[in-house]
């Protein structure tokens, strides 16, 4: 892999050790279900690793710990990567909203010129670093928000983004924004299980996939996920 110059562009991140505890004590290394190259920090009961990111929420305005599931969209555009490389190899790629960072990992094994994870919430980015390093991998992570910037040319060849269209507000603000970068010229990888909020329109499916999930998280053993391209909606466009 070549030199990732998203590693210069950064401002380097320091890990909270109580991040990392938190994610050792709550989680064990796994293979994850639908790409078994790929083992990660899951979590093995839902109670105890919410309750004890809710103790760390009150202090340190955290997300839930969604990074510590493999969920379903997530899965599915990893497996896609593992199976079509040249959709990345030599180029930019950006996980956005990258959880535990599987798709980051996929996309090295596929050989991306330049990888770049990217959370919101810091204890994502450090289970991303951790999940990484289990791998025998690295790659750049970010917390910035890139939801509703603009950039004047083409930052990235592509950007994946699974399991993103759960929550209304959020989904209207990412597929906005995700619109906006494919009309830039990235290809932009989607992957979503059925949500209420997924997108309907300007899609081209790219494959399917019963994806194996944990019960406990959402009430059936597999869940039916679709992987599409975000097409640039031409009308709009300048």
């Amino acid at each position: 892999m070549t030199e990732n110059i998203f590693a210069d562009a950064l401002v380097p991140e320091v890990d909270d050790p109580q991040f990392a505890d938190l994610i050792e004590t709550f989680t064990v290394p796994a293979r994850v279900p639908l790409a078994p190259e790929i083992e990660m920090y899951l979590a093995t009961h839902i109670t105890p690793l919410w309750q004890a990111t809710e103790d760390i929420l009150g202090v340190l305005d955290i997300p839930p710990p969604y990074w510590a599931f493999a969920w379903p969209g997530g899965q599915a555009i990893t497996r896609y990567i593992l199976d079509h490389p040249e959709l990345v190899r030599g180029k930019r790629v950006l996980d956005f909203a990258c959880g535990g960072g599987m798709q980051a990992i996929a996309c090295v094994m596929a050989e991306a010129a330049e990888i770049l994870a990217n959370d919101i919430d810091p204890v994502a980015i450090t289970a991303t670093r951790l999940n990484a390093k289990r791998n025998g991998v690295d790659f750049p992570t970010t917390t910035e928000n890139f939801v509703g910037t603009s950039a004047p040319e083409k930052r990235w060849d592509v950007i994946f983004a699974g399991d993103v269209c759960y929550q209304q507000d959020m989904a209207n603000a990412v597929l906005q924004w995700l619109m906006a970068e494919a009309r830039l010229g990235t290809r932009v990888i989607l992957a979503d299980p059925g949500r209420t909020y997924a997108p309907t329109h300007n899609i081209d499916e790219l494959e399917t996939y019963d994806v194996p999930v944990d019960v406990a998280v959402e009430d059936t053993d597999t869940k039916f996920t679709r992987i599409w391209q975000l097409l640039p909606d031409r009308e709009n466009m300048a």
